[in-house]
């Protein structure tokens, strides 16, 4: 009788499993609140109830861009300069902004007492989209669904596949295909910052084509690759001239990511099939994963997800000011963290994503808590948790609306190490020769090959 019960229980699982996944495509019902009541891209386009959080009105536009910002590629001016901090969250008024505080920016907090501080202003829901994703995402919303226990999906392309979620993986799959344009090239710097303040920078090339948004592509077009990634490495000196080509494939249980990498010293271009998951970044210090990048990418296969909910937090947003290039990188750079008084927090409305490792799975982290723009789907923040079941990292992305194209991207990436007070900093681009650039054509598909890394290396 025990094992007919172990047989049965299997059976209703698996059974869940599938309903869960077969129903994961919205109503027609549902879908009519998109444009409506809910933004195109799902978020609610209310403001909350106290005022703090204003309604969406359509984000930034081209009306709003600046008339200093006069050609692609260059540094985002800031669109209101003249806004100012309405109020600082510091260690000693904590208690008062608790609840609507991540457990790692708290525990910042209270690793950094003395200078880590918040400067909160007034929230601007500058989130905007192309007219086209908008499109899709209504086109696609009654389509898309889940395939392969969750490990990739189907129906949609050039969306937001899930705008009205109903489960963990669904809204993570919302962060990992969001909008950042058809293809982008920057140049830009990361570091590994020491206890005692120390680093040297890394700065490289890298190069995306999102192929998920090919204008020229479609659903049947894909060949369960999402994302194309070069990264050549111009300096240091000691590591000039290596170079990382990665496919990022849609289901990675099906196809896992393709990945190689040229070493300039042996002139020889080799697979590396394990850059993923908790594989440490040689540029981070080992301070970051390779699913930590973007805050998360990859498989999602290692862990349960689940969907919490939404709730209020001070997330980084509309950070213009911290990549300005009247800032020095030791202007923004300090021990423990970065500069705050570069940074700018706001209000927003955020869709909680956990993710708890699988018993039999292998990671350095244990769980891993995402905090998902609403009007993005950008993830602002994460904290993980190591083996024990204690906070050890969080990490955050500095949002702004990269308002050429428009959408709403990292200015930067920091990666706080809480045990080891080091953090980690990727994607800044402060100097005027490193920046950003939307604006040129998508290569060809010959491009990114294998064949390129050594032909384009920088060595």
């Amino acid at each position: 009788m025990k094992k007919n019960t172990i047989y049965i229980g299997a059976a209703v699982a698996a059974l869940t499993l599938a309903i869960q996944t077969a129903t994961a495509a919205i109503s027609p019902q549902e879908a009519k609140k998109l444009g409506t009541t809910l933004t195109p891209i799902g978020a609610e386009k209310a403001g909350n109830a106290d005022g703090t959080i204003p309604a969406w009105t359509g984000g930034i536009t081209k009306k709003d861009i600046p008339a200093s910002y006069k050609r692609r590629g260059q540094h985002y001016p800031n669109p209101w300069p003249g806004d100012k901090p309405q109020f600082y969250i510091t260690a000693e008024n904590l208690a008062k902004y608790k609840s609507k505080l991540t457990a790692g920016q708290i525990a910042l907090f209270e690793a950094y007492p003395k200078t880590f501080k918040m400067p909160v202003y007034q929230t601007r829901r500058s989130g905007s989209l192309p007219q086209h994703v908008y499109d899709n995402t209504l086109k696609n919303a009654t389509t898309a669904t889940l395939v392969n226990g969750g490990n990739g999906f189907k129906g949609a392309y050039a969306s937001v596949p899930f705008p009205i979620p109903k489960t963990g993986l669904e809204a993570l799959w919302n962060h990992i295909v969001r909008y950042r344009g058809e293809y982008v090239v920057r140049r830009a710097s990361e570091v590994a910052v020491q206890r005692n303040g120390d680093y040297t920078l890394i700065t490289a090339q890298q190069e995306a084509g999102f192929n998920f948004y090919y204008p020229k592509g479609s659903e049947s077009t894909l060949d369960n690759t999402i994302i194309y990634y070069l990264s050549f490495t111009t300096s240091p000196a000691r590591l000039a001239g290596e170079a990382v080509l990665v496919h990022e494939t849609l289901d990675q249980v099906k196809q896992p990511r393709q990945a190689w990498k040229y070493n300039a010293g042996q002139r020889r271009v080799r697979r590396a099939p394990n850059l993923a998951y908790d594989t440490p970044i040689s540029g981070a210090d080992g301070l970051r994963t390779a699913d930590d990048t973007d805050m998360f990418n990859g498989a999602p296969n290692r862990y349960e997800w689940k969907l919490l909910g939404k709730k209020e937090v001070y997330i980084p947003y509309n950070n213009y000011n911290v990549i300005s290039p009247d800032l020095k990188y030791e202007n923004v750079l300090a021990k423990g963290h970065i500069n705050p008084e570069h940074t700018r927090y706001e209000l927003h409305r955020v869709w909680v994503v956990e993710g708890t490792l699988k018993k039999g799975e292998r990671h350095i982290y244990s769980k891993r808590t995402l905090y998902l723009d609403e009007d993005s789907w950008g993830a602002a923040v994460v904290d993980q948790y190591d083996g024990r079941g204690e906070l050890w990292r969080v990490s955050m992305a500095y949002l702004l609306n990269n308002y050429d194209l428009p959408t709403t991207w990292t200015g930067l990436d920091v990666f706080h190490d809480l045990q080891a007070r080091r953090y980690h900093v990727q994607g800044m681009a402060n100097e005027e020769r490193n920046y950003v650039d939307f604006s040129r054509p998508i290569p060809d598909d010959k491009y990114f090959k294998p064949s390129t890394l050594r032909r384009r290396s920088y060595r």
